[in-house]
């Protein structure tokens, strides 16, 4: 499977943001996406996630399901946490499962080691809102491994975490990558695994 973005250009509140953009990425492999605040590589993920409108450009996914888009093969793991406080930390992953339609091809019991690999089998019954920081980008993190999708698309992805949950982390992405999966993740700091860098230049 390869990912490929030919030509890519972005355009938000009528600046430019970036063009002329190539990226690449294959199965197996993670690239960390590097670069100065305001680059784009927050609107590159989104961009590629389907969230953003392409102003010029394509993106292919060779390898993947024909039937389905980019967006829907892959996970946009955003800097915000989309929980919903009211729901229990098992509710809010059975909401996501269907949410995201993959119920035929998950169960529980995925669930359910989702939560356990990332460390949070022990709290499914509280509510979201009582989780920590660190918790709640854990539970995030889960959903990647509740829902299958050969591509993540990562943003900051380690922010939060202490550095057990970082290692843990880079356990669940080295699994990934042996699975034949992809990543692409925006980020500051090391990810803790073997990484192909994409820098975007400076800010214009």
């Amino acid at each position: 499977m390869k990912l490929s973005g030919r030509g890519l250009r972005c355009v938000r509140g009528g600046r430019e943001v970036f063009s002329g953009l190539d990226v690449m990425a294959e199965s197996g492999r993670a690239v960390a996406i590097t670069g100065p605040n305001g680059a784009g590589k927050t609107s590159l993920l989104r961009l590629l996630a389907g969230l953003l409108a392409m102003a010029g450009g394509s993106i292919s996914l060779d390898g993947g399901d024909p039937e389905l888009t980019l967006p829907e093969q892959a996970h946009y793991l955003g800097h915000r946490d989309a929980l919903k406080p009211a729901l229990s930390v098992s509710e809010n992953l059975s909401f996501w499962r269907e949410f995201l339609g993959s119920a035929s091809r998950s169960s529980p019991a995925d669930a359910a080691q989702a939560l356990a690999t990332v460390g949070l089998d022990h709290v499914g019954h509280l509510p979201a809102a009582y989780l920590s920081a660190g918790q709640r980008r854990r539970l995030s993190i889960a959903r990647l491994l509740a829902v299958k999708r050969p591509v993540w698309l990562l943003d900051e992805p380690t922010s939060a975490l202490d550095v057990s949950g970082q290692n843990a982390f880079a356990a669940v992405m080295t699994e990934h990558l042996k699975g034949g999966g992809i990543i692409l993740a925006a980020t500051h700091t090391p990810l803790g695994i073997a990484v192909q860098e994409l820098r975007i230049g400076s800010v214009g």
